[in-house]
């Protein structure tokens, strides 16, 4: 599954190409209108410039195996406020302020993921482990996809 996922990504990203350059776009499914933006194309481009990577992140997230993992969170938020800004009618400049709101997640991931190496590593002086081993103690295994969503909830 990932590996389908990993080969159809240049495909996804190239999707706003079907996309009319008009401001109103009608399909079968719904009507999406730019009245900021002026052009559904290139709202389209920029979704597939940010949705694309976050796909990515997430399929990295979800099948790292090390440690430090939970820093992918940090651009994985980055990602998803930056795609709800672009639907958001009101937001003129888009990616302008993100770093204001990321700040609080930041500061929880980072110091964390911090000491988790220092404790590595403080083990590692206190002990004849290399750092693979201590990687290898560290590291959760879930069974299964829905086993690693599951632990974060």
């Amino acid at each position: 599954m990932v590996a389908i996922i990993l080969a159809i990504t240049p495909y996804l990203f190239s999707l706003y190409e079907g996309v009319p350059s008009t401001e109103t776009w009608n399909t079968f499914l719904f009507s999406y209108d730019s009245k900021v933006w002026g052009n559904a194309n290139l709202v389209m481009w920029i979704l597939t410039g940010k949705a694309v990577p976050l796909l990515l992140l997430f399929l990295w997230f979800f099948t790292c195996r090390h440690w430090w993992y939970h820093a992918l969170l940090v651009p994985i938020i980055m990602y998803i406020y930056q795609i709800f800004n672009l639907f958001n009618e009101d937001q003129n400049n888009l990616d302008e302020s993100q770093i204001i709101y990321l700040l609080p997640i930041m500061a929880i991931v980072i110091p964390s993921i911090y000491l988790i190496r220092a404790k590595m590593f403080n083990k590692i002086n206190n002990a004849d482990k290399t750092l693979e081993e201590m990687e290898e103690e560290f590291m959760i295994k879930p069974k299964g996809l829905w086993s690693k969503v599951k632990q974060y909830f």
